[in-house]
């Protein structure tokens, strides 16, 4: 396995396996990491509804932020990095079934990046997209805050 494998592995276990806020609510949740993109998967169920019967706009959020951070983190290999600012637009309600964010990283520099990301439903149509500004934070990427291969 190469450094930058290596690194996607670590990411991955962390967001999976030590993100409380995955473990306890987002439990269906998958990430894949590659050089400069992220795809996040979510199972859909009424645990996600707003009153209506379709997921809340905090689920279109979080998928979005979480695809186009990992695809920043996925090129950042010494710390965390922060999500200073994130814009969405939902496109259309979703209430069930498979949705994934696949999140690119569009700039890049020393200690700014911008990373776009949209969500397709089940049947491969877009449901929403967003913007994130990322900066480098000054915690360091070590098995405390969960990012190991164990």
């Amino acid at each position: 396995m190469t450094d930058k494998e290596l690194h996607y592995k670590k990411l991955e276990r962390m967001y999976l396996k030590s993100a409380s806020i995955n473990l306890s609510f987002f439990e269906t949740t998958t990430l894949k990491i590659e050089a400069s993109k992220a795809t996040v998967s979510l199972e859909i169920g009424p645990k996600y509804y707003h009153a209506l019967g379709a997921i809340h706009g905090s689920v279109y959020f979080k998928l979005l932020d979480d695809a186009a951070f990992f695809a920043v983190n996925s090129i950042v290999h010494d710390v965390f990095v922060l999500t200073t600012n994130f814009s969405i637009n939902i496109v259309r309600p979703v209430s069930k079934g498979l949705i994934t964010a696949i999140g690119k990283v569009k700039f890049s520099s020393t200690n700014l990046w911008i990373a776009e990301s949209s969500i397709i439903d089940y049947k491969g149509k877009e449901i929403a997209f967003g913007t994130g500004h990322f900066a480098r934070s000054k915690v360091p990427l070590t098995p405390e805050i969960g990012y190991s291969l164990k």
